[in-house]
């Protein structure tokens, strides 16, 4: 069993963090689910996946490594800062794990010094790298030092989202709806990567320069966008996928024809290359792992909104999450959820 000191780690990490905006990365597609070697993740070819297309019955792959359902049951899996969907695939898999006798630590890190544990083996698994564009700096420093474990999510990217009934069905559209939308693009941070590309890309691209783009803070726009949906009034925001907005705001993309937003990207699992190696139960059933947009904005609408647990109490909110989908655990043990 290996020793850690992940605290200490994050500490000397602290002064050279390296931060990336949760919600405001470029999107491109990613990459094939796992099945490089140990240590060759810096060259992989991320632009083909499909999401449980490693999917095996966990005990299986355990009992084939000669070491049954892993000896060691205590595992670190990191969550990003800010990062929603990371919150809520680790928190998921860590209910799973605890029914199956693990004990799961959960590190709250930033992106960067997340990947440097993960490298260092100071944690195990992280579940939300987004390649092959936004975390690719991370890859190529310490790649060598993990494999993927499965991707589990084929349609990350960013948006301009729009109420359901509203008129516009593209951005190109919005440059002649000005007077629906109050010439108005309701956006997030000052520094999300999100707000440069509608600001480089977005508005010159579509000739949207009679538009303010408001920004302020993502729960400011997730305000504006719950008052206009509910109040019946049009709204453009800039959003992502993945977002528990979709589940919680009867809310639609727009059309991105000229790409000013980028191409897909592909959220992947990772492993440190000796946990892969400790803990193949655990990579299993990472690679068994597939999440589509309605069941995660679902369980993060839970997690997350004001109306259900408002970011608290996360290991309640996806126990209720798993009451109301009562097979799930069962099908992701048995590699079944790519079946669905």
């Amino acid at each position: 069993m290996k020793t850690r000191n992940l605290a200490s780690f994050v500490s000397s990490l602290a002064a050279a963090a390296l931060v990336l905006s949760a919600c405001g990365a470029s999107n491109s597609s990613g990459g094939d689910g796992g099945d490089a070697e140990a240590g060759q993740s810096v060259d992989k070819d991320w632009s083909d996946c499909t999401p449980g297309a490693e999917s095996a019955d966990a005990a299986d792959a355990a009992d084939a490594a000669d070491i049954g359902a892993d000896d060691d049951k205590n595992i670190t899996m990191a969550v990003f800062n800010g990062w929603d969907e990371t919150y809520a695939t680790v928190y998921l898999l860590k209910n799973v794990l605890e029914q199956d006798g693990y004990t799961v630590e959960v590190p709250e890190l930033e992106a960067g010094p997340a990947y440097q544990a993960l490298a260092r083996g100071d944690v195990d698994f992280i579940t939300d790298a987004w390649l092959p564009l936004t975390h690719s700096s991370y890859i190529d420093k310490v790649g060598d030092k993990m494999s993927p474990q499965g991707c589990w999510y084929d349609t990350a990217r960013n948006t301009i989202a729009v109420n359901e009934d509203s008129p516009a069905k593209s951005i190109e559209d919005l440059k002649e709806m000005g007077d629906e939308y109050d010439n108005t693009i309701v956006g997030i941070e000052a520094g999300a990567g999100l707000t440069k590309a509608v600001k480089e890309q977005v508005i010159p691209d579509y000739g949207l320069g009679s538009y303010t783009h408001k920004i302020s803070s993502t729960a400011a726009m997730l305000a504006a966008l719950k008052k206009a949906t509910d109040g019946g009034e049009n709204i453009a925001v800039t959003l992502w996928r993945p977002h528990w907005a979709y589940d919680a705001f009867p809310v639609r993309d727009l059309e991105d024809p000229k790409k000013a937003l980028g191409e897909n990207e592909v959220i992947y699992n990772f492993g440190n290359n000796d946990s892969i190696e400790e803990y193949p139960y655990v990579g299993q059933i990472l690679k068994n792992f597939v999440f589509p947009d309605e069941d995660l904005a679902s369980l993060e609408n839970i997690m997350f909104s004001e109306e259900h647990y408002g970011g608290e109490n996360y290991d309640e909110a996806v126990a209720e999450w798993l009451k109301d989908n009562p097979d799930f655990a069962d099908e992701l043990r048995q590699g079944e959820l790519a079946e669905k």
